[in-house]
């Protein structure tokens, strides 16, 4: 209940934000003076607002609704051993990276798993969960926090916005002119918008958004191999494909609320026409291209 109060509060936080913009920019409607025809420059606007718009904001609100959702606690003061080697390994591998010191938390959750966000690659959050540091050795452990690390090295939460941005915005634009055309020349419309173009609209956008959806997917899917990458480079390969390894041993699929499941270290199974929705590739699949390297 918790997860859902949050997200509808912070989605409607985005859309009035967005709305205060677009009124801010002078764009009140998508329409020509007349009301006939589509004022291009508005509706590019609008699209880059609400495409854009809702993917930054949700980046710079990262770590706030990460804690928030997960419950992670933020490691301030280590008070164990176990504590202390999660930041003191974090912070040497944010040193050999390049990359200014995250923050590291963790957070209770059976599944195995861990995850990076935050806006930019000196004000990150790498988080652990209990199942992760209580199912593996430390030697795997560290290959996942390394693996968490080069996300954040690589930028790929920015990479990720941005071409999340980019996709929205097309989907927005091309949704609203399939409308307007289909309004116009199906319908007769000649003034304004009927009943029409929001219905067009709105199956455009499912079914262009599913599109959208495919392709970055494949783009997470592809910074994962980069991430697996990184972390073999920091912690060591061997350390990497036994944690891989690890993950296809567990028997709980490991779960993350859908605003962090890109961010984590596992994904769940698909085949066939699934596998193009998947955020993270198979664990074989990551674990064949560590092999393969030299």
């Amino acid at each position: 209940m918790k997860r859902i109060v949050l997200f509808l509060a912070t989605n409607l936080a985005i859309i009035v934000v967005l709305s205060i913009t677009l009124r801010l920019l002078g764009v009140e409607r998508i329409l020509d003076e007349q009301g006939s025809g589509l004022d291009i420059n508005s509706l590019l606007i609008f699209a880059l607002v609400f495409g854009f718009g809702g993917s930054f904001i949700s980046l710079a609100m990262s770590k706030w609704t990460a804690k928030r959702i997960t419950g992670a606690q933020v490691i301030e003061m280590p008070r164990n051993a176990q504590e202390h080697w999660l930041v003191t390994t974090v912070q040497r591998q944010a040193k050999a990276a390049g990359i200014g010191m995250p923050e590291v938390a963790i957070y209770d959750a059976p599944d195995v798993n861990a995850f990076a966000t935050g806006m930019s690659k000196n004000e990150a959050l790498v988080a652990v969960s209990t199942g992760l540091l209580n199912s593996m050795s430390q030697d795997e452990a560290e290959a996942v926090l390394a693996h968490e690390v080069s996300h954040v090295a690589n930028g790929d939460m920015v990479t990720l916005a941005l071409i999340q941005g980019v996709v929205n915005t097309f989907v927005i634009f091309l949704s609203r002119i399939i409308g307007h055309t289909v309004d116009r020349v199906v319908f007769r419309t000649e003034e304004g918008h009927g009943p029409a173009f929001w219905v067009t609209t709105i199956i455009a956008e499912i079914v262009l958004g599913i599109l959208a959806t495919i392709i970055v997917m494949w783009f997470s899917r592809q910074r994962e191999f980069r991430a697996d990458a990184g972390g073999a480079s920091l912690a060591g390969r061997n350390k990497m494909i036994a944690a891989l390894r690890r993950l296809q041993l567990t028997s709980k699929q490991a779960h993350l609320p859908d605003q962090l499941a890109a961010f984590g270290i596992s994904g769940g199974k698909g085949a066939g026409l699934a596998h193009l929705f998947m955020s993270h590739p198979p664990l074989e699949d990551r674990i064949a291209a560590l092999e393969a390297r030299r």
